[in-house]
């Protein structure tokens, strides 16, 4: 990712100093100012600092210095700010320390954007630290080595997959790169532990759900590893005490999902082929065509055929997206490297994912943090209203941001605005005279509330400032989905009118 402060704000930033120039002229300022000022300058002199420590840490491939050069910059962007509301204070000269740091990292650009194992080449660069520490049933199954490669063949079909995954499946296998890169902590150390490659984890996500954990099916299927309800309930998966089911959690889900692959596999001759069909197609059949056929592999035709299409399609597509996790170089895939360190937000107003999203903005990100909130976080919907106080799972960047855009300011304010807009309230509906907003605020919410054509528990939450969870949980309505019917009556304890 290329770090690049926007040229419109240095721009803006000279402009400012020029007209505070001309306002402020060169007369004498008062002892008050001046202890400002010398602040001023004590925090810029401190950036400056920082960021040159960042860029060290950054040519030594320390995966802190991208982290700390990214707020230091802020930092030295919030001192020439402040300067322009200082009398006093000469902006040219923190903009000419500001321009000169920036050229500092120009010129080391390739430093700037090199990435811990972008030195790495050939095999599993993408992940290279690391690899399974723990004896299991697949020991074997070692992704830091090319065992992986020699236990799966690299025939026709497969090649066809990965064929299919570089050509109009692409921009699917990226956002899995992307998505998997944040849920990687959560679900790579379960693999781990069960002896298991983080390639065939990656290779089985990438085709159930692309790394999006909310998925499921028209069969049933759900989550990121796409477990059917009653196959999930054998390894532990369902619904809890509070409602939500776990198969859209990530952790629980890998878990689930390396404990069935370990089974398959100790009953399937140690075949991947067969132990993904079985994923696919039925533990029973893949059991007794193996048993049927001798032992023979997946790949022979005594075997192959008794498999639907689905399964055959399945397989070799579950390979081919491992193979290219592992070898991601050789066929020209240049994966954007996301900052995924993991870090707790804690809500200090009420917001919800929409909210979040709209202002953390998407630096560091192609596509913003939305997938990525709902992917950390998926006992909440991305409309639920969520109370102060509520922890989030999150990353070090978005805890930053969040600070800095969405306690107060007017990029929080905007994105308060902009969800809880009511696309009804622009209707122009007769001249009858409208309440005033003031007066709807103080109206005190009904007992109970029936469910309008078109609404979810999310929206009606909202409309009544209150939780999503709260409101479920006083009409007895199960998360994820809160279903809800028109007509219905709902109880609204803890809410009030908007």
């Amino acid at each position: 990712m290329t770090h690049s402060p926007a040229t419109g704000r240095r721009v803006l930033l000279v402009f400012l100093a020029a007209a505070l120039l001309a306002a402020f002229g060169a007369s004498a300022i008062s002892r008050h100012e001046q202890d400002g000022v010398d602040a001023i300058m004590a925090k810029m002199e401190a950036a400056e600092s920082r960021y040159r420590e960042a860029l060290v840490k950054i040519g030594n491939l320390d995966p802190e210095g991208r982290a700390e050069s990214d707020a230091a910059l802020e930092d030295m962007e919030d001192a020439v700010a402040a300067c322009t509301k200082q009398r006093g204070c000469e902006v040219s000269g923190l903009l000419v320390t500001y321009e000169r740091l920036l050229k500092l990292a120009a010129d080391g650009e390739g430093a700037l954007d090199q990435f811990p194992g972008d030195d790495v080449a050939g095999h599993g660069a993408l992940f290279a630290a690391g690899g399974p520490g723990t004896a299991g049933a697949a020991t074997l199954l070692d992704d830091d080595t090319h065992r992986f490669d020699e236990m799966v063949q690299y025939n026709p079909a497969v090649q066809a997959g990965i064929r299919r995954w570089l050509t109009d499946m692409r921009g699917q296998l990226l956002n899995t790169f992307d998505n998997y890169q944040y849920l990687r902590p959560q679900m790579w150390p379960t693999y781990e532990k069960a002896g298991l490659p983080e390639a065939l984890l990656f290779g089985i996500m990438a085709k159930e759900s692309n790394g999006k954990v909310h998925v499921q099916s028209r069969a049933g299927a759900a989550g990121p590893m796409q477990f059917m309800y009653a196959t999930g309930m054998r390894f532990g998966l369902g619904q809890d005490a509070t409602g939500f089911d776990t198969r859209f959690d990530p952790h629980a889900s890998a878990e689930a999902s390396a404990a069935y692959l370990n089974e398959r596999l100790a009953e399937l001759g140690g075949s991947i082929e067969l132990s993904l069909a079985a994923y696919n197609g039925g533990e029973g059949r893949a059991k007794r065509v193996y048993q049927a056929s001798g032992g023979r592999g997946f790949w022979d035709a005594s075997v192959y055929n008794q498999f639907p299409e689905e399964t055959r399609d399945y397989v070799p597509m579950v390979i081919a997206a491992a193979w290219l996790f592992l070898h991601p170089e050789e066929y020209g895939l240049d994966i954007d490297r996301v900052d995924a360190r993991p870090a707790s937000l804690v809500l200090r107003k009420p917001a919800s994912i929409y909210e979040l999203t709209i202002c953390l903005g998407d630096r560091g990100t192609r596509d913003g943090y939305m997938r990525t909130l709902r992917n950390l976080n998926p006992r909440y919907q991305a409309d639920s209203w969520l109370p102060t106080g509520t922890n989030l799972r999150a990353t070090t960047r978005m805890a930053r941001a969040y600070e800095r855009y969405c306690v107060q300011g007017p990029r929080a304010s905007l994105a308060q605005r902009l969800v809880q807009s009511d696309p009804e309230s622009a209707i122009v509906r007769g001249t009858a005279p409208q309440p005033q907003p003031a007066q709807v605020a103080k109206a005190s919410a009904p007992q109970r509330y029936s469910v309008q054509r078109g609404e979810t528990l999310s929206s009606i939450a909202r409309k009544f400032q209150c939780s999503t969870q709260s409101l479920a949980r006083a009409n007895g309505i199960k998360a994820p989905r809160y279903d809800i019917r028109p007509g219905q009556a709902l109880k609204l304890e803890g809410c009030r009118a908007s």
